[in-house]
């Protein structure tokens, strides 16, 4: 499992986001969250739209596939920093294998 501790959140937040991507896919993984993973790809239009990308924030199959590939890039730039309140909470939740 991973190395959070109870009440690890303050800790969690002083991660860069790329290492708390990194550490809740991994979470995932070993747990075989799916659910995790379509959440972190419901969240990506949001989190885009956040950051001022507006047109982003609409779902449809033109931009499905752009949203795939923003989710291999998930843990990197603005994306991940919008993202971290995300990674945060599930790692929070997850990692001690609650």
């Amino acid at each position: 499992m991973s190395d959070v501790t109870p009440g690890g959140a303050a800790e969690l937040d002083e991660l860069p986001s790329k290492e708390l991507y990194e550490r809740a896919m991994a979470v995932a993984r070993e747990r075989r969250d799916v659910g995790f993973l379509w959440e972190l790809l419901r969240a990506i239009p949001a989190a885009a739209a956040s950051l001022g990308e507006v047109g982003r924030a609409q779902f449809d199959m033109v931009h499905g596939l752009s949203l795939l590939e923003e989710f291999t890039h998930a843990g990197e730039g603005e994306l991940a920093e919008a993202l971290r309140p995300l990674y945060i909470r599930y790692l929070a939740e997850h990692a001690n294998g609650t």
